[in-house]
């Protein structure tokens, strides 16, 4: 996206990204393919908004976050595939860790829990494929990376191996209590420090572009996960103020401002981010299935043609006619954080029709979000005056409203539901001198829809309930992945 300073988008444009699932369990991706789309679409987005490179005054990258690319330095080649966040192939080595009693330990210096969501065990499986990978990252032959260090490497021509302290705390190496990369961390999980990448403010002036890639070299200025760039971009920069982005899995963010919070409902404590010297620290819930319920609607049942037609067809019924969907196709994250649970679809009769499937769906993605909204509000004492959502299913009006009903507080959206992009660009401009301070960026926020609830308090307290109850029958599931 380009964007100007009053936070319009003057041009887009997206490619969508193939995944490959080559076990049950493994998610995977091309390092490559990512990175040429990413090339293609920067130019796609420069020609709809008529502009250059030349108009450009930075650069802000926000990523998915945990997906772990590992790469050759003198090449820039991929060792293999990026294995991504939904990953589930460690859950075994997670196993073990904690029966070594690891995990209070882990949890203290970051914020996460043992899960093969994070970086770390997914880079360790990768060294450990053979003894010719691990001895060329002990020689510093390899460089790991998310998928900002990968883009800012390739940006750069290998010139620039960094990530942001919000990145960093994603990958279970980094203490956000130094924020540095943890020594007692690294040898646990038998990470070389040599692939590391510099750890840099994610409001700040990270890198420049080679010329070669836009036509002139530009800034990179601004550099944040995913979850983070999208509660920037909302505005949550005061403690209890919070969001949820709704796309391929939802994840709530609460700001609880420059320490730490200790959560005990199963939430993670990780950086929001840093500008300049200042950090802001932030409680979050990960649900990992959200959209992709909607995609395997598409794609595993054809009842629907595209996502978009999910609307439609779930507002053709009244309710979900009983019917319960746990979509835990890779797990089930916050507040459970079990590997093994295995999704389900429970209640259906004679009677249930492609309607009622859609209705759960959605349900499904509402429910979650109460849990880990509901999980921030006891770990901080703070009653959420609202919950500012966005992300792709955030277009969805019926969604919203289920949303608010259920939570019994106001949703809102706002005018630029890509969040994501907006708190990259709110970053990079800070840092370029775009706006002033976080305060002027802030005010830019316009919310253009308002979703108050309606349904009475029973009604919610039945939805959960029958929601927890199916839950339990899909934990721990026998069959684990290979890995």
């Amino acid at each position: 996206m380009v964007m100007d300073s009053d936070m319009r988008v003057l041009g887009s444009s997206a490619s969508e990204l193939r995944l490959s699932c080559p076990e049950p369990g493994w998610v995977e991706q091309d390092p490559e393919e990512i990175w040429q789309a990413q090339r293609a679409v920067m130019q796609g987005a420069l020609q709809a908004a008529r502009r250059s490179a030349a108009d450009l005054a930075c650069i802000g990258i926000a990523n998915q976050r945990e997906t772990t690319v590992l790469w050759e330095r003198r090449t820039g080649v991929p060792m293999g595939p990026a294995i991504v966040w939904q990953d589930r192939r460690t859950a075994g080595r997670c196993d073990e860790l904690r029966a070594m009693g690891c995990l209070v330990d882990v949890v203290e210096r970051t914020g996460l829990t043992l899960d093969p969501y994070f970086s770390a065990t997914k880079l360790a499986w990768m060294l450990d494929r053979s003894a010719d990978i691990r001895q060329a990252a002990e020689r510093g032959d390899l460089a790991f990376g998310t998928i900002d260090s990968w883009l800012i490497w390739k940006l750069t021509n290998g010139g620039c191996h960094v990530t942001d302290t919000s990145n960093a705390s994603r990958t279970l190496l980094f203490n956000i209590r130094t924020l540095s990369w943890d020594p007692r961390l690294l040898a646990l999980f038998g990470i070389p420090p040599a692939l590391l990448p510099k750890v840099v403010a994610s409001s700040g002036h990270a890198a420049e572009t080679s010329a070669e890639h836009l036509g002139r070299r530009i800034p990179i200025t601004g550099v944040a996960g995913d979850q983070q760039a999208a509660a920037f971009g909302q505005a949550c920069i005061r403690p209890g103020t919070a969001k949820n982005t709704y796309g391929t899995g939802a994840f709530l963010l609460m700001n609880t401002g420059a320490a730490p919070a200790e959560s005990k409902h199963g939430l993670l404590s990780t950086v929001g981010w840093t500008i300049g010297r200042d950090t802001t620290m932030a409680l979050e819930g990960s649900v990992f299935t959200a959209g992709a319920a909607v995609q395997w609607l598409r794609d595993g049942l054809g009842i629907i043609g595209a996502a978009s037609d999910v609307e439609a067809l779930a507002a053709s019924a009244p309710n979900s006619g009983g019917v319960t969907f746990v979509p835990a196709f890779t797990g089930l994250g916050a507040p459970y954080w079990d590997p093994y649970a295995r999704g389900a679809i429970t209640g259906i009769t004679r009677a249930t029709t492609a309607a009622h499937l859609a209705f759960a769906a959605l349900e499904a993605v509402c429910v979650q979000t109460c849990e880990v909204v509901e999980a921030a509000q006891k770990d901080t004492g703070l009653k959420l005056p609202e919950l500012r959502a966005d992300g792709g299913m955030a277009r969805n009006n019926l969604l919203m409203q289920m949303q608010a009903d259920l939570l019994g507080v106001p949703v809102t959206c706002p005018e630029n539901c890509e969040t994501t992009a907006a708190g990259a660009a709110g970053l990079a401009g800070i840092a370029a001198g775009v706006w002033p301070d976080i305060d002027a960026f802030a005010r830019g926020r316009r919310h253009q829809r308002r979703f108050e609830p309606v349904k009475p308090d029973r009604w919610r307290e039945d939805v959960m309930s029958r929601w927890r109850e199916s839950v339990a029958r899909c934990r721990h599931h026998p069959s684990k992945p290979e890995g």
